[in-house]
């Protein structure tokens, strides 16, 4: 399937760009003066080579999955919390259960390695283990494990997708993910870890140097190979993080608009990205979190957020909250009036 997903994709319909952006110009105000939503509204069309695109309902996927490097100590929270989050996720009383009901959004929890038992009903079994395996000590996963995991972010992309979902927010759970994402980064980026690192759920300065050693030993002892992002995935990621990477995949593939999170998300990113190029024309940047590495992250991927309020929760809280902005600009093309309906004379150039 994974090899399937990476086959149909294709970039953007750069044709439809063009097009757009000549619509905009002839709308009743001067061009450019409605600044980024104008760009954002070209991107929309040229990702769904639609010249009116739709973004609602958006679909929220939340992945959830354990670390084995959180023995390690590098999370101000036990690793049961995992299990517990998602039991939240379900009951509706998270952040993103709150954001998503704003939006309209369709929600679907995916268990595709939580350590524990998942108490309640709602959450999709795509379990592919119980937990990574703790990095310092050896892989993560194995290679077999990483693609199944993308692969699952794949199916709940299309589960999304042919319920009727027209722009897709992915989320995460996972005691630790910072830790994992932090690695990944690095050496994707051949990056020092330093810069990379932040106070994720809110660990002390001494614990956040205790974090960077962890991180540097697995990436030492690892040994990844930072041009197969597959084999770094395995070695280093995490089950949710892969699956993310799979729904960016995924929804790319079938040319619809992926509203990217946080530092975690965009880490997941940056590897579809890796796996295949064409997702980035896919992807729009819905927030830039307070967490260090997500600046270098963004910027490894040209990214330029919509919106800048400090969040550093995850979940996909960030591009719920930037959805509404894809909606405006959808609009702004759709029912705005041109000159010429408008009996308006247009502004002549000099």
């Amino acid at each position: 399937m994974l090899a399937d997903t990476l086959a149909r994709l294709e970039p953007a319909d750069s044709a439809m760009e063009d097009r757009v952006a000549a619509h905009l110009d002839n709308l009743t105000k001067p061009p450019g003066s409605l600044g980024r939503l104008e760009a954002l509204a070209v991107t929309l069309a040229a990702i769904t080579g639609e010249a009116f695109p739709r973004v609602a309902p958006p679909g929220v996927l939340v992945f959830a999955a354990d670390h084995g490097v959180a023995a390690e100590g590098v999370s101000a929270f036990p690793q049961e919390v995992t299990a517990q989050m998602v039991a939240n996720f379900v009951a509706g009383g998270a952040a993103i259960n709150v954001f998503a009901r704003q939006i309209g959004a369709r929600l679907e929890v995916i268990d595709v390695g939580v350590a524990g038992t998942v108490a309640g009903e709602g959450v999709v079994d795509a379990k592919v283990r119980p937990g990574t395996a703790n990095m310092v000590e050896s892989d993560a996963m194995t290679r077999g494990e990483a693609v199944v995991a993308v692969e699952a972010g794949v199916d709940a992309a299309e589960r999304a997708i042919e319920a009727g979902c027209r722009c897709l927010i992915v989320g995460e759970m996972g005691i630790a993910n910072t830790t994992a994402s932090s690695a990944l980064l690095a050496v994707l980026t051949d990056s020092p870890v330093a810069g990379l690192i932040g106070h994720g759920t809110g660990i002390s300065a001494e614990r956040l140097a205790h974090k960077q050693a962890v991180i540097e030993r697995a990436i030492a002892a690892r040994a990844p190979a930072c041009d197969d992002p597959l084999d770094v995935l395995a070695k280093l990621g995490g089950l949710e993080i892969a699956a993310m990477a799979g729904a960016y995949l995924g929804g790319a593939a079938r040319r619809v608009p992926l509203l990217v999170d946080g530092f975690i998300a965009t880490v997941a990113a940056l590897v579809a990205c890796r796996l295949g190029a064409a997702t980035r024309d896919y992807l729009i940047f819905g927030h830039r979190s307070r967490e260090p590495g997500h600046a270098h992250a963004l910027s490894a991927l040209d990214a330029h957020p919509l919106l800048d309020l400090e969040l550093h929760l995850g979940e996909g809280t960030g591009a719920a909250l930037a959805f509404p902005l894809l909606e405006a600009a959808t609009r702004m093309l759709a029912e705005m009036a041109t000159f010429e309906d408008a009996g308006v004379a247009a502004s002549q150039t000099p």
